[in-house]
């Protein structure tokens, strides 16, 4: 029988015995210098090839090392740090003007800066610094931009461990902290956290929580296991049990909701029922009652986008603080019985201006320019964990669609790239008074595009910036600007660029971090993985302004 591996040519030699004869062809491997072999003709530009994706590449220490935590009012907070955004150039900006495409799709920032950037090397092509934006981008060129960049605080409670035992890794998630890295949050994610804070790393996501969603959250630590989880997770052999808080009075028989539900925004992380959706099924049963509020026990028997909350929704009992599926952009029914009278687009401009009435579009990783992020009517209904369309896999600007599927995804690895000092022709400009400031990048490979939304280029500074003494300030709404030229942060954290060095908004209340939604247990055929309940979930429990 032949070898699979390798092919045999006409004068009966493998092709692989013939690496070390000279090419006799012109249609040679390229070589990186010089053109590629190729003759430029006057005025063109040399773009080098693709670079192959490294699969399978882990976050490691230098990653992690690139900034640290602090903790302050029950929150934990990071330290501003530079980063590398990459991407290849998309086919819809071949032929333009870098000028141009920063005006019409990175809108976070004003053409000045990034004028000033450029002229400070911070965006780069194919590795060179780029002073003049007239340059026109053709296909395969590969954008860096290097960016100083603010995460969102999350709650300062501790990630604890619930079990460690060589193949699984489980731990009890709390709201507000999103898996891994996706939209503004790298460092400020479970998957950072604990490789900063318990030297871990190489898991495989075997599911995912909302980010506002607290409880059990399970990963895989060897490659077999995960392969295994992710088998019971196809054959919905994976029981799912949550809790949640709901407004009303919820029936006291069993209520099942099967409305199939749509995702009408991967970018913001919106879904509908809508008769066009995936099939779903969601069983229900009521707890307690207090008055006013519900204890619901949820079982999710499908896994869409935000089913769970979607359903409440749907059944006329939004979760008690869901900020989204809760809000008055749903109408005058807020959602009930499917009653929107809103097209996609409607509703998903609806959500985000409420929030941003609100001013809380930082705190939910909403973009603020929601332009061409409703999926087409042919792939709005596929799931979280399917790739390919790049709304599917992270905004233009560096956000990503927030991972909160709460339900399930694809066996996946974590990925990253490589950390390393700046560049000698950046480093005047990017480094301060500390010498160990670095600018991170991100890596090229993964064996899944979905857990790197940072692949995608980063114009955008648009997060929470923390001061971490007091200043000065000018009021602006419930935002401030600092006055004081000098306002301290942690060393080496400041940047004269960075808008969001320049503004201080106050600390976000608990009640904007969490939502009573709740992982209680996750049940396989030989295991079972549980948590306390939550005090909002407690008979006693009242609340408190």
């Amino acid at each position: 029988m032949e070898d699979s591996g390798s092919s045999v040519t006409e004068a009966g030699k493998r092709k692989s015995d013939e690496t070390d004869e000279p090419e006799k062809s012109g249609r040679g491997k390229r070589r990186r210098g010089g053109g590629g072999g190729k003759k430029l003709r006057p005025g063109e530009r040399y773009i080098p090839p693709p670079q192959k994706r490294n699969p399978g590449v882990g976050f490691s220490q230098e990653h992690f090392d690139e900034t640290s935590y602090y903790f302050e009012g029950g929150l934990r907070k990071v330290h501003p740090y530079y980063f590398d955004f990459k991407t290849y150039c998309k086919g819809r900006w071949t032929g333009k003007t870098l000028l141009e495409v920063f005006e019409s799709e990175f809108r976070a920032e004003s053409v000045e800066y990034y004028q000033k950037a450029a002229k400070e090397g911070r965006i780069r092509l194919n590795e060179t610094p780029v002073e003049d934006l007239s340059i026109v981008l053709r296909n395969n060129d590969h954008m860096k931009n290097t960016v100083h960049r603010h995460e969102p605080p999350v709650v300062g409670r501790p990630l604890e461990v619930l079990v460690d035992d060589g193949e699984v890794l489980v731990v009890d998630k709390p709201a507000s902290i999103p898996v891994h890295p996706c939209g503004r949050f790298r460092h400020n994610t479970v998957i950072f956290i604990l490789g900063k804070e318990r030297g871990v790393s190489e898991l495989h996501t075997v599911h995912r929580l909302d980010r506002l969603t607290s409880g059990v959250l399970l990963f895989a630590r060897t490659l077999e296991m995960s392969k295994k989880l992710d088998q019971l997770v196809r054959d919905r052999q994976l029981e799912k049990e949550y809790v949640c808080r709901v407004k009303g009075e919820f029936p006291e028989e069993e209520l099942i909701c099967e409305e199939p539900i749509l995702v009408v925004s991967f970018k913001v992380g919106l879904s509908r029922v809508d008769p066009k959706g995936k099939e779903c099924r969601t069983v229900f049963q009521r707890l307690s009652f207090n008055g006013s509020t519900s204890v619901v026990r949820c079982l999710p028997l499908t896994g869409r986008t935000h089913q769970i909350r979607v359903h409440l929704q749907y059944l006329g009992f939004p979760i008690f603080n869901d900020p989204i599926y809760g809000s008055s952009a749903w109408g005058p029914h807020r959602g009930k019985g499917g009653q929107v009278g809103k097209s996609n687009e409607e509703l998903l401009k609806a959500v985000v201006e409420e929030q941003r009435t609100k001013q809380t579009l930082h705190l939910l990783d909403i973009p603020d320019d929601v332009t061409g992020v409703v999926q087409e009517e042919g792939s709005a209904g596929a799931e979280v964990g399917a790739s390919g369309k790049e709304e599917k896999l992270g905004g233009l600007d560096g956000t990503s669609k927030p991972d909160e599927t709460g339900e399930r995804c694809k066996t996946q690895k974590s990925i990253s790239g490589a950390s390393k000092k700046p560049d000698a022709h950046v480093q005047k400009y990017f480094l301060s008074s500390s010498s160990n400031s670095t600018v991170s990048e991100v890596g090229q490979g993964s064996n899944s595009t979905e857990i790197n939304p940072t692949q995608e280029l980063n114009m955008n500074s648009d997060s929470l910036a923390e001061s971490q003494c007091p200043i000065t300030t000018k009021s602006n709404g419930n935002q401030t600007e600092a006055t004081d030229s000098s306002q301290q942060m942690a060393p080496g954290t400041r940047d004269h660029l960075c808008s969001e060095c320049k503004l201080v908004r106050p600390d976000p209340t608990e009640k904007e971090l969490i939502m009573y939604l709740h992982a209680l247990r996750y049940k396989g055929p030989d295991f079972e993985y549980s948590t306390r309940l939550p005090d909002w979930a407690k008979d006693d429990w009242v609340e408190v302004d």
